[in-house]
């Protein structure tokens, strides 16, 4: 049977009682005690209380000090039920009353949130939903100190410049090709390494596969090119992980590795598709580099600051020599000099880069070399 808080005062302490079989509050004593402020409702803490499920049972299985409360933001006694049947924890009775006083001692400005206690219930964390998200049942106890901790070692994969830190663990040194061949992360080093984070229920991430893979194939048929990638799934099961990988030439985080969310988070990945560049010395040399290989393509390899800069000066001098507009004897509209990351020449048919002629009526473009300008 599950215990459930009742209210006894309304003093400062502390001042519940666990009203199930006559168990008392100090049944959590020496306990993290948090409360999860929730409601059936909340499509979002639907989201977040599977997650909480599993690092309650983690750290109950290592006999971890930690006791949850469910504080109750239903609309009404049979929502809470519906909603607290899914939890292995506590819950203080269905109490609207009760839910605000708490709401209002805790500052909770949002649902879900998870506030961690000490022992004279002053807030250990302000809100623990987002370090539960980032780092599991390694976020306990959910001090202050141990989130710079976790915070710290993130630091040391990211400026370490070891791949192996930040790529691999002690149970796996590999990564997986879509051919089912493991290779070694130590192979990889000296090289410039692309981690590419995307999924194939994602539109944008098929545009960008491609315009990848046009890089990618450029660079590695040349020797002297030193490049890999490594896809970092976002898919939502193994299935849809498959088909990405199907797609791609490329070596692959394996799905069932939580590497995949630790580095989401290193990089604080927000959305896809999303690059980030690796360079040989194993420190990041660029967070964006998507729109580096939409706009330069392979001409932008190793995607350094020094190279970029290089090719922003030489793109210029090119458009000083391009006239600003013309009239071209193939359109009949006027046709003005135009900065384009990637486009398809409407006379040649051909995918262009950088400069084009560009029609402000109508959907048109030209390569600078396929004008013809009328006298």
């Amino acid at each position: 049977m599950k215990e459930s808080y009742s209210p006894k005062s309304n003093t400062a302490s502390r001042n519940w009682t666990i009203i199930a079989e006559g168990v008392p509050l100090s049944s959590c004593d020496g306990k993290t005690t948090c409360l999860l402020f929730s409601a059936n409702w909340c499509r979002t803490c639907k989201t977040f209380i599977p997650k909480l499920v599993q690092v309650y049972d983690m750290l109950s299985a290592r006999c971890e000090k930690m006791e949850i409360v469910l504080v109750s933001f239903d609309h009404n006694e049979n929502e809470f039920e519906e909603h607290f049947k899914c939890m292995p924890w506590l819950a203080a009775p269905f109490d609207v009353n009760l839910s605000r006083r708490l709401s209002k001692r805790y500052h909770v400005k949002h649902l879900p949130s998870l506030i961690a206690l000490n022992c004279d219930e002053t807030s250990i964390e302000e809100d623990l939903v987002g370090l539960i998200e980032d780092y599991g049942a390694e976020a306990f106890p959910f001090t202050r100190s141990r989130r710079e901790e976790l915070k710290a070692a993130d630091t040391a994969k990211l400026e370490g410049g070891k791949l192996e830190d930040l790529l691999a663990h002690k149970g796996r040194s590999h990564l997986i090709a879509m051919d089912g061949r493991k290779v070694a992360v130590s192979e990889l080093v000296g090289k410039t390494v692309g981690i590419y984070f995307g999924a194939h229920w994602c539109p944008p991430c098929h545009t960008f596969t491609a315009q990848l893979l046009e890089v990618y194939n450029e660079l590695t048929t040349s020797e002297e090119e030193r490049f890999e990638i490594i896809f970092v799934s976002t898919d939502r099961d193994l299935e849809e992980f498959d088909m990405s990988l199907k797609s791609m030439p490329w070596l692959a985080i394996p799905y069932s590795d939580k590497t995949r969310h630790d580095l989401c988070r290193i990089f604080d990945i927000k959305g896809i598709p999303s690059l980030v560049m690796i360079g040989p010395e194993g420190k990041p040399i660029s967070t964006n580099g998507k729109a580096i290989i939409s706009l330069y393509g392979a001409k932008a390899f190793p995607f350094t600051e020094s190279k970029l800069g290089d090719l922003e000066a030489a793109l210029r001098k090119e458009g000083d020599a391009l006239p600003r507009q013309l009239n071209d004897i193939k359109h009949e509209h006027l046709l003005k000099l135009d900065m384009a990351k990637a486009y398809l020449c409407d006379y040649c048919k051909k995918r262009g880069r950088f400069w084009a002629f560009s029609c402000d009526v109508c959907d048109y473009d030209l390569h600078p070399c396929c004008t013809e300008e009328t006298s």
